[in-house]
C-alpha cells in the first residue's frame, strides 16, 4: 500500500533561476531567503524518502479535464515563452511514472472525476514544473498534475481526492509539491518599487494581499486547514495562483479539511512581481 510521506508548497517564479550575482543585486545586497530554503526543504524530501514526486503545476492550464501527464521520461531546453529574455536555457531531464497516471486516470473513473492521463511524449513542458524538478528532483519519478481553468474548489478538491487514492492503491512513497505562489496580481507595467530589495513584501502588489497570505501562512502553521477551506472564496478571489489548484488539489489528497497537517515554514514570505512567494514543508 502507497502512501503520502510529505507535503510543500513550493515557488518555482523565474527569478530564482537568475544567476547569484543579478539575484544578489535585486535584493540590495542579500540573495532571495528561498534560495537556501530549497536546501532545507530537499533536506525534508532527504528524511522521509521518496520515490516520486506529484507536481501540481499551476502553469499546466486544462481546459474541461483535470489532467496527468503519463510520460516515460521527458528531457531538453527550456525557453519561456512567457519571458524568453528572462528564462531561457533551462537543462532538465527526469522520469515520468506513466503506471501511476494511469492508476489516476481509473480512479478518476470510478468516482466520475473528469481525469485523464496523457502520454504523448510532445506534451510541453512548463516552468513551475521544470524549475522545482531542477532544485528539488535528485532521481525520483517525477508525475506532474495541471491546473484545469474551468474547475471550481470542490472540482480541485474531488480531483485531489483522485490523487491521494491513487497513491494508495500503488506503492509508491510520495510527496507532494503544490507548485505556485499563495495571492498572484501582478505589479502594473509602469510600477514603481517601493523597497530597495526586490523580495521585500513592499513590493507586493497589494498590502491586502499581504496581509491575507500572512493570515493563511499562520493558519498553515497551525495545522487549520479547515479554516483555511473555508475561507477559500477570499482566497480565490484575490486569486492565488491557479486559482489556488495546487495546494486545494494537495491538501485533498491529505483528507481535506479533516487534514492537520503544520506547516513548518522554510524561508522568508517574500515578493515576484506582485506575487506572495514562500516554502512550506507539511509534516504528515
Amino acid at each position: 500500500m502507497g502512501q503520502i510521506v510529505g507535503a510543500a508548497l513550493v515557488s518555482h517564479h523565474p527569478g530564482l533561476f537568475q544567476t547569484d550575482e543579478f539575484r544578489v543585486q535585486a535584493g540590495a545586497g542579500a540573495d532571495s531567503d528561498l534560495i537556501p530554503g530549497y536546501d532545507r526543504l530537499r533536506a525534508h524530501i532527504d528524511a522521509v524518502k521518496p520515490d516520486v514526486l506529484v507536481i501540481f503545476d499551476t502553469h499546466w492550464f486544462t481546459t474541461g479535464f483535470h489532467l496527468v501527464d503519463g510520460g516515460e521520461g521527458y528531457s531538453g531546453t527550456y525557453l519561456s515563452d512567457e519571458m524568453p529574455w528572462y528564462l531561457h536555457g533551462q537543462q532538465y531531464a527526469y522520469k515520468g511514472d506513466p503506471e501511476f497516471a494511469d492508476l489516476c486516470q481509473t480512479v478518476a473513473e470510478e468516482r466520475k472525476v473528469a481525469a485523464m492521463a496523457i502520454h504523448d511524449p510532445a506534451l510541453p513542458r512548463h516552468y513551475a514544473t521544470i524549475n522545482v524538478v531542477n532544485k528539488l528532483c535528485r532521481g525520483e519519478r517525477v508525475v506532474t498534475v495541471g491546473n484545469c481553468q474551468t474547475a471550481k474548489t470542490q472540482h480541485f478538491l474531488e480531483m485531489g481526492e483522485v490523487v491521494g487514492e491513487a497513491i494508495r492503491r500503488s506503492d509508491r512513497r510520495a510527496v507532494l509539491l503544490a507548485s505556485g505562489a499563495l495571492s498572484h496580481k501582478f505589479n502594473d507595467l509602469d510600477w514603481v518599487q517601493k523597497n530597495p530589495r526586490i523580495y521585500h513584501q513592499d513590493n507586493v502588489s497589494d498590502p491586502k494581499n499581504v496581509a491575507s497570505d500572512l493570515e493563511a501562512i499562520e493558519l498553515f502553521k497551525q495545522g487549520r486547514h479547515d479554516v483555511v477551506l473555508e475561507r477559500f472564496p477570499e482566497y480565490r478571489a484575490i486569486p492565488w495562483e491557479g486559482l489556488g489548484g495546487h495546494y486545494l488539489q494537495m491538501i485533498a489528497a491529505l483528507g481535506g479539511a479533516e487534514c492537520q497537517a503544520k506547516g513548518e515554514v522554510l524561508s522568508d514570505y517574500e515578493n515576484a512581481r506582485g506575487t506572495g512567494n514562500v516554502h512550506i514543508w507539511f509534516e504528515v
